[in-house]
Formats: C-alpha cells, sequence, structure tokens
C-alpha cells in the first residue's frame, strides 16, 4: 500500500527521465526513419481514457501510412501497416514516445495498457476497474501473452495486477518485459497483425 500511495509516482517519474536521457538518439534516429518511410507527422497522437478514466493524449512513433481509396477514405490499418511500421510494432520501439506521457503522470511504467475510448461503455463492473490504476507501459497481461490471448484473459491479468500491486511485482513485470521484447514473444495473434476490436464480454 505504501508503495502504491506515494513511491510508485516518483519512481515512474525518475525511471521514465532517465530512459528518455539514455534512449535519446534512438528516438532522433527512429524519427528521421519515420518521417522519411511513412511521412508527416512523425507522432501518432491518440486520446485514451487514463486513471478513473479521465482522459489523455497518448503519444506513439507512427506505424502506418495516409493512403485513402479511390473515394479520400483511409484504408484500412491492416493496408496502411507497413513493413517497417510493423518491425516498429513488434520490437515495441514504436512506445517509446509514451516515455514522456509517464514523466507528464499520464501513465504508469507499469499496469493496464491504455485502450480505445469507444470500449469504455463495453466493459463490465469488473473490466471497469483496469481503471483504478494509472495506464502503464507494459503490464501484467503484455508479459502473459500480450496479443495472443484473448480479451477476457487480458482483463482478467489487469484486475489481478491492480489487486496485487507491489514493487516486487513491478521490477519482474519490467525484467520479463526486456525478455518478451527481446524474443519478440506475444506481439500478434495467430489471425491477424492487428488484435481485434474488443466488443464486450458475453455474461
Amino acid at each position: 500500500m505504501i508503495y502504491r500511495k506515494f513511491l510508485k509516482r516518483p519512481m515512474d517519474f525518475c525511471l521514465s527521465l532517465i530512459a528518455i536521457i539514455v534512449f535519446s538518439p534512438v528516438f532522433i534516429v527512429l524519427a528521421f526513419m519515420v518521417r522519411k518511410k511513412l511521412g508527416s507527422p512523425v507522432f501518432f497522437k491518440q486520446q485514451r481514457p487514463g486513471l478513473n478514466e479521465k482522459i489523455f493524449v497518448m503519444y506513439k512513433f507512427r506505424t502506418m501510412t495516409n493512403q485513402r481509396d479511390d473515394k479520400g477514405t483511409l484504408l484500412p490499418d491492416d493496408k496502411r501497416l507497413t513493413k517497417f511500421g510493423n518491425f516498429l510494432r513488434s520490437t515495441s520501439l514504436d512506445e517509446l514516445p509514451e516515455l514522456f506521457n509517464v514523466v507528464r503522470g499520464d501513465m504508469s511504467v507499469i499496469g493496464p495498457r491504455p485502450l480505445l475510448i469507444k470500449y469504455l461503455p463495453r466493459y463490465n463492473d469488473q473490466q471497469r476497474r483496469r481503471h483504478e490504476v494509472r495506464p502503464g507501459l507494459s503490464g501484467l497481461a503484455q508479459v502473459n501473452g500480450r496479443n495472443a490471448i484473448s480479451w477476457e484473459e487480458k482483463f482478467d491479468l489487469d484486475i489481478k495486477y491492480v489487486n496485487n500491486i507491489s514493487f516486487i511485482g513491478d521490477i519482474k513485470i519490467i525484467l520479463k518485459t526486456f525478455s518478451k521484447v527481446f524474443k519478440r514473444e506475444g506481439i500478434n495473434n495467430q489471425k491477424d497483425e492487428i488484435m481485434e476490436e474488443f466488443r464486450g464480454t458475453n455474461e
């Protein structure tokens, strides 16, 4: 309880600030490559629900083109996701700008991943508890299958994390995250390169 209330946020701030400084050369190189291969803007910005469902703007490196059909409508995500964009996603490099969200206090290093606003009315009461904490760069669901498991399994792991936040637990997830990213495990589900939309849980 002491860690959750008084230590987790300062640790988040310090770790993310150090990471931004250490990875600043990577930021510069990736920004240049994204601009060259995918165009402008370099950053993808999207509103997501955070702590207590408060809406914030999340930042990522862009992974898709702005390719449109003859009517000017954006093509489906899987048609606009390039090989370079897929590489950024599979290595989680596209998520590096979220470190700035952690510094700002929108996110935590470890917590349930921030999902789409349109999912909010689709959660049941138990699933909605994932918003009792700040969303994270990584979380218990990400080191236990990520996109390879169902939405319901993800949410069960999110709530398990909410109920059992601890310093040791966060350190374990951080270490497992580095291992998963290095091995590139659990990035995509077996059916598609992009996780299917959450449409609600049948009670």
